[in-house]
């Protein structure tokens, strides 16, 4: 079967590899229909030094983080359920378990990558959700335990701002979001999200209000750069700045000493495959069986920019399209 590769130089390729037909203890063989291009995808191969780490064990090498389709086979141990189920997957969830997949014809995973969609759903609108998805989730269960009370993303047009939008509000917890353009804004109330404040020139008087008021103190921040250093000095105190993202590229936080003694502010990153949602194999149950009862919120669905053929893997690298839209392969 046909599938994208990656090399040790982490350069991307096209090979035929053999297809598997017998899933090992605790895996599922999936048919992929659509595979998404993450942003992590892109940043892992251009900036590995950034991206962090090693490359996570791979058969045959094969690339992508995010994929759907359809379950063809279920090994011993993993649920019957599965069975003939299409389903969502994001490799990040077992990331220490070898896997085979995403971005091929025909993918072997851990089922604990996987969480099924309702048959109505669409594979391809969900071909790069589950890595927001529960991204959003797990950030929501970590600040929630650590005492906050309500948060604030400061890309709140991403696919994972807008995943964070849907947790929140069925979670009943304050939240605010940054948007770029006046437009961006008019997207999100469109969409039925009610805190929204544009990131432009005049914002921080209603931005801290605003804060203040939901006493938002968790920033899950997907941008950097200037927007963390313009904001950090209205912050409310005891405000802990999770970073995500990296959107605003290698621009510098700058800030002041004296700012984190005033405030008590916490600057740190914030990593799904390290948060105890993801770690641990109960929470990790526990959190795909909570997402699969409201998977079909619109939120969730990834906004797909333009379709590519396998071969076409270079073009669908370099696509860009307007913000939070994929390119998505078909295989």
């Amino acid at each position: 079967m046909k599938a994208i590769c990656v090399t040790p130089d982490r350069v991307l390729e096209l090979r035929d590899i053999p297809m598997p037909t017998e899933p090992p203890p605790g895996y599922l063989l999936v048919d992929i229909e659509a595979c998404a291009i993450n942003h992590g995808d892109k940043t892992f191969l251009k900036a590995p030094q950034v991206a962090g780490g090693k490359l996570d064990a791979r058969v045959h090498d094969v690339w992508g983080a995010s994929a759907s389709g359809r379950v063809v086979a279920v090994g011993p141990g993993a649920p019957l359920a599965y069975a003939g189920s299409q389903v969502a997957i994001y490799r990040g969830l077992q990331r220490d378990l070898p896997v085979l997949g995403l971005w091929c014809e025909r993918a072997q995973v851990p089922y604990r990558t996987c969480l099924p969609l309702p048959q109505r759903l669409s594979t391809k609108e969900y071909s790069g959700s589950l890595v927001n998805v529960m991204t959003a989730y797990a950030f929501l269960e970590q600040v929630v335990a650590e005492g906050h009370a309500g948060v604030i993303a400061t890309a709140g047009n991403s696919a994972t701002g807008l995943a964070l939008a849907a947790l929140a509000r069925r979670r009943r917890i304050p939240a605010i979001f940054l948007a770029r353009t006046p437009a961006a804004k008019a997207e999100l109330q469109r969409r039925g999200i009610e805190h929204v404040i544009v990131n432009q020139d005049g914002f921080l008087g209603e931005f801290a209000d605003l804060a203040a008021r939901l006493g938002a103190t968790a920033i899950f921040d997907g941008v950097g750069g200037a927007l963390i250093t313009s904001i950090a000095p209205t912050l409310a105190i005891n405000s802990t700045i999770y970073i995500y993202g990296l959107l605003a590229g290698a621009a510098p936080i700058s800030l002041p000493s004296v700012l984190f003694m005033m405030k008590n502010l916490t600057l740190k990153r914030f990593s799904n495959f390290e948060s105890s949602t993801v770690r641990d194999p109960e929470k990790l149950d526990a959190a795909l069986m909570g997402l699969h009862s409201c998977i079909d919120d619109p939120l969730f669905k990834t906004r797909v920019g333009q379709e590519f053929r396998l071969d076409q893997f270079d073009a669908a690298m370099s696509y860009e399209a307007v913000p939070g839209a994929k390119a998505v392969f078909i295989p």
